[in-house]
């Protein structure tokens, strides 16, 4: 029973952006590990900008700072 999860930035994923991910994780563990697409479970967590760190910073204050130059 294959559990994949995503963790993406809540930035305008679409839903079709979505159903693509599961669809292509779903299909790559079936031809890669022969495993059940009845029985793979694909999970995306969308995590506010705020709430994710890279180095010392947060992605908003990093984008930010990317836009300010």
């Amino acid at each position: 029973m294959p559990y994949v999860n995503f963790r993406v930035t809540k930035e305008g994923v679409t839903a079709e952006q979505k159903l693509e991910l599961i669809k292509g994780a779903t299909e790559l563990l079936q031809r890669v590990l022969n495993k059940n697409p009845a029985t793979t479970f694909v999970i995306i967590d969308e995590v506010e900008t705020d709430n994710w760190g890279i180095g010392y910073d947060n992605v908003t204050t990093l984008r930010a700072n990317a836009a300010a130059r």
